[in-house]
Parts: C-alpha cells; structure tokens; sequence
C-alpha cells in the first residue's frame, strides 16, 4: 500500500511565517486532483487559495477554520490513488435515478497519478510546489459508458455504513411511488460525517430526491453560519460571573484576536513609527480649476472621465520624477566588518500606492510603473486594484511593491491627517476633502475649491527642502493642470 503524504503549509511570500485558515475546500475522503484548490487561507497580505501538490484521498484535515497554522507544518494528509481503489459494483436499480461519477480502473488511476506525478504542474508557492514539465501532459481516463454518476459502494461496504439510524433516515427519505429511488450511499456518508440530517432535507432532483449537490450546500451554509465565530474569543467570568478588567474596573464584553491583515498593519505601521525620524509639511491649494477641467471633460466623455484622484497621481508621479529622493528606500545592514552599513536605493520607476479601507483592514495596493500611465489608466488601476483589494483576491505582489503612496483620506471627510509611512518607503501624500473656502483671487475674496496636501517624509533621504519642493509642485499642477498636463 501506498503511503500517505503529508503537504506542509508553504511559504505564501513575502517571507510570513503563518497563515490563517479561512475554509476548507476539501473534506475527508474527498478525491482530488494534482493543483485542485484545497484550502483558503490568510495572510498579512491576502486571502489566497493553495493548491495540492498530490493527486488522491484526502486522509486528513490538519486544522480547523480560524486557526493560524505555522509554514512548515502539516496542512492535509493525502493517500495516492493507487492504494484506493477497488473494483466497483453498481446497483442497477439506482443507475437511472443517481448520479454517477465515471469509474476508473485500478490500473488507470495509477497510470494517471504516476503520470501525474511525473509531469508535475508547474504551480509553485514560494518555497514549495509540483517540478514545472516542459511539455504539457495529457490525463488518460478511461472511456465513459455510463452517465455522469456518483461512484456507487460495493455491498459489503454498505452493509457496514448503514445503520439502524440510516435505516430510519432512508425511510423517511424515499420518494413516493419509487421505493428505488432512494439516495446513494455515498451521499448517506456524506451527509453522516457533517452532521447534516437527511430526514429534514428536500431534494432537487427528480421527484424529490436527495443528491449529493443537496447535501454539499447544506454543508456550505453551516460552515458559513460558523465561520465567524472565532473571531471574537469568549469572555472568561469570574466567581461573581462578571469579568472585569483590573486597570479600569470596566467589565470585559469580548476579546478580539489581532491576526491577519490587521497583525501586519499594526507591526508595519510600530516599525516605521520606531525606526523613521519623520518630518511632516502641508499646504492649502485651490483645486477649482482641476475640479472645472474634470467637469469639462465629463461633458465630453462622461462614461470615461478619469477621477480627480487620476489626475492628482499623474501629477505625484510627474513630481517624483523631478524629485527622485521621495521614490526610494533607506537601507541599514550589517557589512562584513560587523559594523552597519546604510545607503539610498534609488529605483528606475514609480510603483504608487494608495491606501484602501476594506472589511478585513487597510491595505495598500500598488500600481507598477504608475509613471507611464495615462490618468485615464491610472483611474481603471485605481478601481482593479480596489475591487481586488476589497474581495481579499490582492496577491503578494499587488500588496508589497510599492514605493510611494497616496493617501486619500478625504474620501472619510477629513481635512488632514499627518499620515505614518508605509514602511519601508520613505514618503507618503494624504489628500483633504475639497470643500468650499472663502480665497483671495487676484485682490479680492472669492469661494474657492480648497484642500489641503499633507506630505510626511523619511528626514533621512532628504531635508525639507526637497520636501517642500516637491509638494509644492504638486499644488501648482492641481492649481494649473492645464499647464502641467501640456508638458506630460
């Protein structure tokens, strides 16, 4: 017999050293695939699906939904097909009522999974993953001769599955004027090992009959009804059956695990806190003209009109080019002495971030080579990467690279905020609201469209100097961006 593999959970990228299990894809006793998606899980980063290195059964589940499991250690434990599979007896009365899967022979199954082997699916995570083959590899199947149907138990092993209470639940199960027409007992296992109660279940298939489709989405709704519940830890009472905190004297509703997206963002933003001398400059700019010229263009071309947030990262990115110094990272490492050593890497292009709020936390996507788009392209980047970002989907890649952010925290209804840098950049630019101010145009008091430009930078890459400059070429582009957008 073959002996059962063991996949360790691998490293996701970006160096972590853990991730957070969000759901099983996968039950035991399930057969899969070599790269079928096995488990969500998430990382500082994402939510990402990991794929299997092996080809079939699932032996075991190494971890329950919410659990933070360590890389490098168990994930799921799989059983090689070749050691499974037995010659199948199928009940001729269930064919034209259940659903049958097609049979493969012994032989097949293992010619398929050496194969499978062999080839390798060139799906690697970081760290681990199937050979790559140069060639692509076609599965051999056996020829299909009966319908798609569930594969059907032999009746030995049946006889072991079935109980008295499965006798019940089948009773209560058939389908009136077929007393056949009862569900397999795949499906009985199924729904055995899950919890799920048969008896209270109302088939899709034909006259009513339970299928295994049926079974799986009752399986989906309670894990879904359970997938937040551990999250919030509960509360431990004491022998007067409140628990009370002894610094404020205040009872304790919940404890809430900092994990996840969340984790990441605490610890990046303490280190760039700790480890950045940060100085910070601001100015108040007249955006009207920006806010016409938009409302110009959208008469023009209303359903492709770039946001006022495109046009503002096209002049950041303009302004970077002119002070480079904002667009690079400090670096401190020990030299061979022993002793530090610290430089300025500078990086032929701008990677621009943007802060984006979403349900699981603030996150930062990038956009690459930002400085070659057009404000139209960065405004469909802009949306991508929020809809991505949003649905947890953002990979490793998407999330990390930055090398300048933009933070538009106007969007919140705030004017401004001395924002903590993305470390390990070393510049970040928040954005105000733009609202109605009394402003002095040409001698005499006006309502203008103001806001306000924050920019906090690393004092170690540059003086206020280089700061100042650079900020304040961004507030006359805003305020002139006919102009700056001629010469772009």
């Amino acid at each position: 017999m073959t002996e059962t593999k063991v996949f360790l959970l691998p490293d996701l990228g970006e160096g972590l050293t853990e991730a957070e299990l969000v759901n099983w894809l996968v039950a035991v006793g399930d057969k899969i695939r070599v790269d079928q998606p096995i488990a969500e899980v998430e990382t500082a980063k994402s939510v990402v699906e990991v794929p299997s290195p092996y080809a079939g059964t699932v032996a075991e589940l190494h971890g329950a939904p919410g659990q933070t499991l360590d890389v490098g250690k168990p994930l799921i434990s799989v059983t090689p097909l070749a050691s499974l599979v037995e010659p199948v007896v199928i009940n001729a009365a269930e064919t034209d009522t259940a659903l049958i899967e097609p049979v493969e022979t012994k032989e097949t199954a293992a010619e398929t999974y050496r194969t499978e082997e062999r080839a390798g699916s060139g799906n690697v995570l970081i760290g681990y993953g199937t050979p790559s083959a140069t060639a692509t590899v076609r599965r051999a199947r056996s020829r299909r001769t009966n319908p798609l149907v569930e594969p059907v138990e032999t009746k030995g092993q049946d006889a072991k599955l079935t109980t008295a209470a499965d006798d019940a639940i089948l009773l209560g199960t058939r389908v009136p004027g077929k007393l056949g027409a009862v569900i397999s007992p795949l499906v009985r296992r199924m729904a055995k090992e899950h919890g799920v109660d048969l008896g209270q279940m109302q088939g899709s298939g034909e006259s009513g009959l339970i299928m295994r489709r049926d079974v799986e989405a009752a399986i989906t709704r309670s894990s879904a009804e359970t997938e937040l519940s551990p999250l919030v830890e509960p509360v431990e009472t004491s022998s007067t059956g409140v628990n009370v905190d002894p610094r404020t004297g205040l009872g304790i509703s919940s404890r809430i695990p900092v994990r996840g997206v969340r984790k990441a963002v605490a610890g990046n933003m303490a280190r760039s806190r700790t480890e950045i001398p940060e100085a910070t400059v601001w100015v108040d700019v007249d955006a009207t003209a920006l806010v016409e010229l938009r409302a110009a263009l959208k008469k023009v071309d209303p359903h492709h009109t770039p946001g006022l947030l495109a046009f503002i990262a096209r002049f950041v990115t303009a302004g970077l080019k002119k002070y480079p110094e904002l667009n690079t990272r400090f670096n401190s490492t020990e030299d061979t002495a022993g002793g530090e050593c610290q430089e300025i890497v500078s990086f032929d292009g701008v990677n621009l971030g943007f802060a984006a709020q979403t349900d699981r936390g603030l996150v930062v996507p990038s956009i690459r080579n930002a400085e070659k788009l057009s404000a139209r392209n960065l405004d469909e980047e802009f949306k991508r990467l929020t809809a991505v970002a949003r649905d947890g989907k953002a990979t490793p890649t998407e999330l990390g690279s930055g090398t300048f952010t933009l933070n538009n925290y106007g969007v919140l209804g705030v004017d401004g905020s001395a924002a903590i840098i993305n470390y390990p950049e070393v510049a970040i630019l928040g954005i105000g609201r733009i609202v109605d101010k009394p402003w002095v145009v040409e001698g005499e008091l006006a309502v203008r469209k103001v806001t306000e430009l924050t920019l906090t930078f690393d004092h170690r890459v540059c003086d206020g100097g280089t700061a100042g400059g650079f900020l304040r070429y961004v507030a006359d582009a805003i305020e002139n961006p006919g102009v700056v957008l001629a010469d772009l």
